[in-house]
């Protein structure tokens, strides 16, 4: 059995192989088009937002030919792995948990979480520093955590299942909270304004994006989230060259692609384009 095993594996790589060598400078990137405004669709459908428009400069610094695909979200790292597409631009975090499974770029921008909840909600009140650390949380820190785990006690938190929001808030940091957990973004969204959510988490942007876009009166809450369990920046999600053998082929040309994008990615922060593509889709610059 085991044999049997190895021979399909390594048929399964040298078709891949084949494939990788045909379209060597070819690079399919996943996004989720449903996470305004890192990715997102418009009316007629095409992949739009910050991270479509980097992944297309990226390319560019990189010569190579790009095609920027849709993926849901939670099936996201296994279509990395499954080699659907090579690389993954979805806002997502570089943590230490997805590091076991995945590699990742250099950071290219910083995302900031925090609650948000619907104008006139009690937790409006809430006195918290403006932003807080989880790497090694300093007394201001703590303190607002305190703060938001008497706030939330007995409240409906609702937020993206599979992410860094759902571990954060499942991890005990802010007490036991009620978690309901949804697909898309859109849905915690529709949710939180329909008022079956006492509050909501996700990155501060995506808040503030869609009470711009929506006209809702959606405001955010506390401090702003980073480190811990949000990780270290949002970079470009790569598969590890080991996956096949890092002296295979495949195995190559997986730890060339994180060389080229981490190039792509100085020469887009040289050039300042990552700050004018962060500020034209966030109102800020949060380059990292």
């Amino acid at each position: 059995m085991k044999n049997i095993f190895k021979f399909f594996l390594s048929s399964l790589a040298a078709l891949m192989i084949l494939f990788s060598s045909a379209q060597a400078d070819s690079i399919r990137i996943g996004t989720e088009g449903a996470y305004p405004p890192w990715n997102a669709k418009d009316e007629s459908g095409k992949l739009i937002g910050f991270e479509v428009e980097l992944a297309k400069w990226l390319c560019i610094y990189m010569k190579h030919d790009c095609t920027v695909v849709e993926q849901d979200w939670d099936g996201m790292i296994p279509g990395l792995i499954m080699r659907k597409y090579d690389a993954i631009m979805a806002g997502m975090s570089i943590t230490d948990e997805r590091l076991k499974t995945i590699n990742f770029s250099q950071g290219y921008a910083d995302e900031v979480a925090s609650l948000a909840v619907m104008k006139g909600s009690s937790l409006e009140g809430m006195s918290t520093p403006a932003g807080i650390s989880l790497t090694k949380p300093n007394s201001d820190a703590k303190k607002a955590l305190k703060t938001i785990t008497a706030a939330l006690a007995g409240k409906t938190v609702c937020t993206q299942t599979g992410t860094i929001h759902q571990n954060f808030l499942e991890s005990g940091d802010v007490g036991s909270v009620d978690v309901r957990t949804y697909k898309t973004q859109d849905e915690v969204n529709l949710d939180l304004t329909a008022g079956r959510c006492d509050a909501a988490l996700a990155a501060a942007v995506a808040f503030t994006d869609y009470a711009e876009k929506s006209g809702k009166d959606v405001v955010l809450v506390g401090p702003t989230f980073s480190g811990g369990h949000f990780g270290n920046g949002v970079g470009v999600g790569l598969r590890q060259e080991a996956q096949f053998g890092s002296d295979s082929a495949l195995g190559k040309r997986d730890a060339q692609l994180l060389k080229d994008f981490n190039k792509a990615i100085d020469q887009a922060r040289s050039t300042g384009k990552i700050s004018e593509l962060a500020t034209k889709w966030f109102g800020f610059d949060a380059s990292m």
